[in-house]
């Protein structure tokens, strides 16, 4: 039998059939996956063959149809390991805030450099318009504009306005969807408002430390129609970046990859090297500055996910 693999608890899945039967399955003790060492070999929107055994409605996987892509990170406390978010995705919705807490563009570009080297299309959704104050929505702009400069499809919204919500269902349409994004930008609220059915829990911002509580334990899909699905993942403090060479880090920033042809050396990390496009690029204004240090953090393996 083929499935959809809908929901991960560790060693648990549930697996959606083509007619629409959900069925607990394991996998084979013998299961793995070759070339990635990961702390879930299986992942939400993988697609997978699996045999019933015993009872009605447990089966065993056995094998894992081909991925087209696949979100991945570095595993937490593991940094040999990667966690594998979901598979399989149409597009990307990384959802930031400008305050409580407040989404950094270190933490964005490490997101977006992921999600190129596995060509995950990403649209950025600035959530929580309503709560700024004209200095707050200024910043906002600004941080649009470094995006959208780039290519970026970049939406503001309030997950509490129904206009906005019903741009966000008309974009989602006819697609594997990820929700992902810092815990308490809004995004569980978003998901209930695009999909009121799902009545995933909320929680309140902690006021203390301008950060929200965890309020998704696993990552799971849900189905919005019959080819419309939502991945939801859990609240990421951090995005630990996996398995990406030095030298390949600017391909992954489409500005840079546009000029990176014409600096001297074929492995110019565009740090110190002489006639270097990508710095003459961020001395012109064409590479956005602060792209460019969230680029230099990456490349030195600084953690900074604030």
């Amino acid at each position: 039998m083929e499935g959809l693999i809908t929901k991960s608890t560790g060693s648990l899945y549930l697996v959606r059939c083509n007619n629409g039967r959900v069925v607990n399955c394991t996998i084979k003790g013998s299961f793995r996956l070759k070339g990635i060492v990961a702390t879930n070999p299986l992942a939400v929107g993988d697609r997978v063959e699996f045999e019933f055994e015993g009872e009605e409605n447990k089966g065993i996987i056995h094998s894992l149809l081909e991925r087209k892509n696949y979100m991945i990170r570095k595993a937490v406390n593991l940094s040999k390991q990667s966690h594998i978010i979901a598979a399989n995705i149409d597009m990307a919705y990384l959802i930031v805030s400008m305050a409580m807490p407040r989404t950094s563009t270190g933490f964005i570009d490490r997101f977006l450099v992921t999600a190129e080297a596995y060509r995950i299309p990403v649209t950025i959704v600035f959530n929580k318009k309503d709560l700024y104050n004209e200095e707050a929505l200024e910043l906002q702009q600004d941080i649009m504009d470094i995006y959208r400069n780039i290519g970026y499809k970049c939406i503001s919204i309030s997950a509490l306005n129904a206009d906005d919500v019903n741009l966000i269902k008309d974009l989602m349409q006819h697609r594997i969807n990820l929700f992902s994004g810092h815990s308490g930008v809004g995004k569980t609220t978003l998901l209930n408002a695009v999909h009121p059915d799902l009545n995933q829990k909320t929680a309140a911002i902690s006021k203390a430390h301008s950060k929200g509580k965890h309020t998704t334990t696993f990552a799971e899909l849900f189905e919005v129609n019959t080819d419309t699905f939502i991945v939801d993942t859990p609240g990421i403090r951090d995005f630990g970046m996996y398995d990406i060479k030095k030298e390949e880090i600017g391909h992954y920033f489409p500005e840079m990859l546009r000029v990176l042809n014409g600096c001297r050396f074929n492995n110019c990390l565009h740090e110190n090297e002489p006639d270097c496009a990508v710095k003459k690029a961020v001395e012109t204004g064409q590479i956005h500055l602060s792209r460019y240090k969230n680029y230099l953090s990456i490349l030195d393996g600084e953690d900074l996910y604030k």
